[in-house]
Parts: structure tokens; sequence; C-alpha cells
């Protein structure tokens, strides 16, 4: 690599070049059953393997090191099996491009389950591998092997996969990645399971079959809506007076959002996005309404009792929302746009309500935007909007709040392509306004903790090399659960800027606990006890520092921070990855305290 070369670029191609393994000596031609599957998995296009090592797969292992020479897939280890699967989440968050996890047996599933559930419910879709047995008892070894085995181990999270598999044989492994692979990227997308049999994949083989065409077993592309149905939409829209958009689950593509945000402009609709899911539309536009949030602010339920016409782009909990805001039997007409009934089923109610709908597509929402473009109307195109942010005010004094740390992280990267790679529950979406798709990444589907450092792993190293600047706002609570994940970012010289929003509290709780008290006349002041995370407080600078990271904090001023941010920021930009513990005071937006704590409305 040339010396004029950035030093992030530098640090990429070592990353590359790490975990080279000493080429392998042929060995009388001989082929093993991993070596077919790994072939397969190279076909395939997977860039990556997550994952914490297990000898359950210790034949694919081999194969991936030897055969493969840990490239094109590349091992990356992980130290725990959530953090593989989190990391292969956050990867396809940033990149639109799956890769795999591998857990080890049934205790590295169990490990994984979690990650796994929030792959499903945010719609992602990850490979993952897993191994058992040997399925023959002749061949298990004394204890490890039985207690590693199970008479159906994809029935661990068959309720939250799309689809599973244990295949018998190396033929019907290599059909059953092929079959896994094109059911993951079939929408609604989501997580796969196939679990290999450590006999199979240690077996011999005559001779090492033929790498598939994997091009004969895409995901069929997304279906266009029917055109009755698109007609009869277009004319409801065009007859609006006061047309409202809802901006879910929509593609990541720069020419979808610009597809977005004509439809919008030429409707005239308002428009609502949601801070569980990736940045869709202009955050900063006139049409858009309110700040996003995590829950419906009060802005977007007026909006939506406002309306006379909703045309919900695969929302999530559609149902929810409408009855949160009073608009859902006598309210306006309404256009669903969703594949999602297809992944529906008994054991969890991640659907959310039950919308009602007066025209319903099963449909993606990029082929239904471009085809309500092509069918409406042309309109005068309206000027372009431009948002000017807030200039940067001086260092607030006293402690440091969550808006002060979103002002010194404004500060600090201007000029930047920033990706916000994820949000704590307590920030206001009005902080920072979203212009591209990779704005903003979202949340991680299954609303639980400790999956923030490694989705943030997982998303930077979809960003490294793209000069976008990796950040992810964490709290504490998540980040302690999962700050391992860290090393891994460490570990391949992944660019990465963590800031711990740090509140010293499971505060979520904090605020239910308040409630319950306020209802049942008792002290208020003891909302603390059982949430707090401190006395010690943990010291998150020196144990990034301790996985290999730059560790700075705890900071507790906007001052101090602006300092922690320039010098992390410089960290970064090298090709490191930084932590700063930023103290900050318990405290949520008002919209997102009243939601947490809202009573459902009753008929």
């Amino acid at each position: 690599m040339p010396r004029d070369e950035p030093e992030a670029v530098r640090g990429a191609a070592r990353a590359e070049a790490m975990d080279r393994p000493v080429p392998a000596a042929p060995a009388d031609n001989r082929a093993w059953g991993s070596d077919a599957i790994a072939d397969v998995l190279r076909a395939l296009e997977i860039p990556f393997v997550a994952l914490n090592p297990g000898a359950s797969y210790r034949g694919l292992h081999d194969s991936l090191v030897n055969r493969l020479g840990n490239t094109a897939p590349q091992m990356l280890v992980c130290l725990h099996e959530e953090h593989a699967v989190a990391l292969a989440h956050g990867y396809y968050k940033a990149s639109g491009r799956p890769i795999a996890a591998a857990l080890h047996s049934n205790v590295g599933l169990m490990h994984g389950t979690m990650a796994i559930y929030n792959a499903w419910c945010d719609r992602v879709p990850v490979l993952v591998l897993g191994a058992t047995g040997p399925v023959d008892a002749a061949r298990r070894r004394p204890w490890i092997d039985w207690i590693h085995t199970a008479q159906d181990q994809g029935a661990l999270i068959r309720h939250y996969t799309k689809w599973d598999a244990q295949p018998a044989s190396v033929p019907a492994a290599r059909e059953a990645l092929l079959r896994a692979a094109q059911i993951m990227a079939s929408a609604p997308c989501g997580p796969v399971y196939v679990n290999l049999d450590a006999a199979l994949q240690e077996q011999p083989l005559d001779h090492l079959p033929a790498p598939p065409d994997v091009a004969r077993y895409a995901a069929p592309p997304a279906a266009a809506p029917a055109p009755d149905l698109l007609a009869r939409a277009a004319d409801l829209l065009l007859r609006a007076a006061s047309p409202l958009i809802l901006m879910g689950r929509t593609g990541r593509s720069p020419a979808a959002w610009e597809a977005r945000v004509r439809l919008a402009e030429r409707l005239g609709a308002r428009v609502a996005t949601d801070l569980k899911l990736p940045a869709t539309f202009p955050t900063g536009h006139p049409l858009h309404v309110g700040p996003p949030g995590t829950f419906a602010a009060p802005s977007l339920q007026a909006a939506m009792r406002e309306a006379d016409v909703i045309l919900a782009l695969d929302w999530v909990d559609l149902g929810g929302t409408l009855r949160a805001a009073g608009a859902e039997e006598a309210g306006p007409r309404i256009i669903q746009v969703s594949p999602d009934a297809r992944l529906h089923n008994g054991w969890s109610f991640d659907h959310g309500g039950l919308p009602p709908a007066d025209l319903y597509f099963d449909n993606e929402p990029d082929p239904v935007v471009a085809a309500l473009l092509a069918a409406l109307p042309a309109r005068a195109t309206p000027p372009p909007f431009v948002v000017a942010e807030a200039p940067a005010a001086p260092a607030a004094p006293g402690p440091l709040a969550i808006p002060g740390l979103a002002a010194a992280l404004r500060r600090a990267t201007a000029g930047r392509e920033v990706t916000l790679i994820r949000l704590p529950l307590g920030w206001d979406g009005a902080l920072w306004h979203f212009a591209h798709p990779l704005d903003y990444l979202g949340q991680d589907g299954g609303g639980g903790i400790g999956s923030g450092p490694g989705m943030a792993v997982g998303a930077a190293l979809a960003l490294r090399g793209t000069g976008r600047l990796p950040v992810a706002v964490l709290g504490d609570g998540d980040t302690m659960m999962g700050l391992s994940a860290l090393w891994t970012a460490a570990h391949y010289r992944v660019p990465l800027l963590v800031v711990v929003s740090n509140n010293r509290s499971f505060f979520n709780d904090e605020v239910h606990q308040e409630r319950v008290a306020k209802e049942r006349g008792r002290p208020v002041e003891n909302k603390w006890v059982g949430q707090a995370i401190s006395d010690p407080d943990p010291d998150f600078a020196k144990l990034a520092e301790g996985l290999g990271l730059l560790g700075i904090g705890p900071v507790g001023t906007e001052a101090a921070l602006n300092e922690a941010l320039a010098r992390a920021v410089a960290h970064v930009e090298a090709g490191g990855a930084a932590l700063i513990d930023a103290r900050v005071a318990p405290g949520y937006a008002p919209a997102m305290a009243s939601a947490l704590t809202r009573e459902p409305r009753r008929d």
C-alpha cells in the first residue's frame, strides 16, 4: 500500500489481510463434506462469517481456513454468539448485503436467540449456520457430544426464523444453503437457520462437486402491484385534501429515497418517519410532520386524525398507531402497503395490532411508490428545499444532558458525512436531521438490551472505506451487556466511534416505577432502587482500553465532551475504534416519557 494512502485505507487493507493461514499442501485430492459446503458459501458471495468458535462445526471451520484461505468468506471472531448475529444484523442494515453467523451446537444457539429474534422483528436477513451431533449416537464422544446434541435443534428458534433445515447428506446441505439464501432474501426478509451434522461435515468425499450456479436460485424480484388496485389508490390520493404518508420499512437506496420524496411532493402529502427504523425520508423537509420518535408523538397523532387518506408504507404496528391516535374506525381512508402478513404466526405478536385497510397492497413499498409516481399526473417541481441546521452554539454550562451531547457531536463532526448507527431511547428526534438513507440505521427490532455494540461493529465494518464516520450513541445498560463485542472492532481495525450516553441507570424502568408510585400514592423518590448502575460506577473507558479501543472519560460537561470528541474523531478517522463515557443527566423527551407509560385506548 503506498505511503500516501490515508491511514484509514491502510488500516482497512491490513484488516483484510489479517488472519491469513499458511497455505495448505495438497492432500492426495481428498475432499470432505465441509469443503463442498464452504464452496457454496463462496458461490453465494457471503463476504464474512461472524462466529464464536465451536467444535460442532470444526469441519466447516477447517474448510474455511484451509480450503478457502479464510477469504470470501472471511471469519470474524466474536466473543459471544449473540454478538456474532448482531454483527451480521448491523452489517446488513448498513450495506443491504447479508452475511452469515455461525453458532456452536445447541448451547451457542441458545446464546444467540435474542439476536436472532431482533433480526426477525427488524425483518433483516441473516444466514445462521449451526451444527450438532454427531446425530449418529454411535459416533459421539462421551459426555460433551451428548449434552451438545439436540433432537430438533431448530425448534429453539423456529417461531422467529423464516425457515430452518437439518440436512442429512452433503447434497442436501448444499441445497439447504441455496434455499436458505433464497428464502431470507425474499420479502419480507428474515433470518434462516441451517444446522449441519458434525459427522456430515467430516464425511470424506470421493470427489468434490462443482460449485452451483447460484444465479439460478436467486430470490424472486419484487412483485408489481395489481393495476386495478393501483388505479383506485391513485384516484383516492388525488382526491385527498389532507393525505399523510407513513414511511415504514422501505428500500434504502438513494433512488428509492428520491422516489418517496417526489411522491410526497407531488401529492403535497405530509410525511411521518419512525426512530425504530432507518432513515426513510428527509426529516428536515417542510412536509415532514414534527420530529420522528420511537412512539407516535402528539404531532403525528394529530396529523393522523386530520388526514382524510393515509398511505402506510409497511409502517411498524400500523394498527396500534392508528388506535393510539384515535384514527382507527371513524378516521381516514387507509391504503396499506405491506407484505408483512406473510410472516405472521401464532407465537409472536411482533406484527402489532390488526389495522383496517380500504385498499391493501401485498407488496413491498418501493414498486408501489414507483407505480404511483407513474400513474399520478405530473405537477410543477417544487424548488429544492434546504434545511439549515441550527448554528453550533457554544457549550452550555452545567451537567451534561442528551441535547448537549447531540450539540457537541454536531460540532465535532461538522462537514463530515455521519452515520448514526444507533441512538438511545432518551434521544429526541428533533436533535438531528436525517437527509440520506445512511444518516441513521434505526433500532434493533426486538426492543431488548445488549445488541447495540455488536450491531455497531457490523454496521461500521460495512461502512469502512465509504468515507462515512460511523457513530453509535448507546445507553449504558446496552453497552455493558454487549461491551465485549467491541473487541472485534479493535481486532479487525474497524473504525468506529461509540459514545455511551451514561445515565447510570436502567432508566426506562425508572419511568415505569415513577408511574406506579404515583398511582399508588407511594414515594417517587424510590424509583431508582433496583435500577441504578452505580456504586461502583462501571469505568467504560478502562473497559474499552482493555478491549483494545481508545477509551476516554468519564466526561460530564459539554466542554469536556468537546475535547473528548475531537480526540476520538481524529482517532477513528485514522482507522481506530474509540469509546467515550459521557455522563448524562437522566431524562427522556416528554413525548417519549408519556408514550412509555400511556394507557392503551379502550373502546
